[in-house]
């Protein structure tokens, strides 16, 4: 009988997995600040319902339970979607089943923040720049095919090992979450760091005049004092800012002003 009902549901195919990786591309398509990521996240499990719930009062429930707050990293969506397929498909307590993403979404949220945003974006970019500069066209290509080969292997690969790993997978997870997110972080502030020395350009054309000696500021000063002082203290700044709730824009803005002005006048 257990069988019969089994074989009348169907069980999940490489196809229908397939089906949620591209599904989850559109994961934030539907993004609100009501229900965050909930409209996108049943989009992209609805190939695995339709497949486990043959019954459309069953799917409607199921699809109903889906629809509840839901947020996490977009690039690292698809573990959660394997392994919620796989607990659908078992026909588990609906209650675990919305306990399992709850426990998910955070972990998995400091995971991507600081491995992809703070860590594989700045380094990416600090190489498609790095060509950029030399004037070599293909700097912002090979940014574009280096950051998405690292986040098409994630989203692959995670839908895969969250499916077939099931309920198991949430134990890994959360157990090297906080390690990977704090090595992470590390790393990612190391290289931001080398990055805003790097690439941030800023410095004074100013020069005073000491006992008839005439003195660079910038050379003679601060850059004894701490090299690249000026480019770390202006990110600073920007970054209170930002905190402070000035949008991005502005601040981008207010940059060029300051650049164009301090030309003008010969101060930078």
């Amino acid at each position: 009988m257990a069988s019969n009902n089994q074989q009348e549901q169907g069980e999940i195919t490489k196809t229908e997995l397939w089906k949620m990786i591209f599904r989850s591309l559109f994961l934030q398509s539907s993004f609100n600040y009501e229900r965050m990521q909930a409209g996108g996240w049943l989009y992209s499990l609805m190939p695995a319902l339709k497949k486990v719930h043959k019954k459309k009062d069953e799917l409607s429930a199921a699809m109903k339970r889906h629809l509840e707050f839901f947020n996490t990293h977009p690039f690292l969506i698809t573990p959660v979607l394997g392994i919620i397929a796989a607990m659908e498909e078992k026909k588990e307590d609906p209650q675990m089943i919305r306990s399992i993403k709850v426990a998910l979404m955070g972990p998995l949220g400091g995971i991507g923040d600081a491995l992809l945003w703070m860590t594989l974006l700045p380094i990416t970019a600090g190489i498609g720049v790095s060509l950029a500069k030399q004037g070599n066209a293909s700097g912002p290509i090979v940014f574009f095919l280096l950051f998405n080969a690292v986040h098409l292997v994630l989203r692959v690969g995670g839908m895969f090992y969250g499916y077939y790993t099931g309920v198991q997978a949430l134990k890994k997870l959360k157990a090297g979450a906080k390690a990977i997110s704090r090595a992470a972080s590390i790393l990612g502030v190391t290289v931001i760091g080398g990055l805003i020395a790097s690439y941030i350009s800023l410095s004074l054309k100013l020069n005073i005049n000491v006992e008839g000696n005439k003195i660079n500021v910038q050379k003679e000063v601060l850059d004894k004092i701490l090299p690249n002082m000026l480019p770390l203290a202006y990110t600073l700044l920007l970054y209170y800012l930002i905190k402070k709730g000035y949008s991005p824009l502005k601040l981008v803005g207010i940059t060029v002003c300051i650049g164009v002005i301090g030309k003008y006048i010969g101060l930078l």
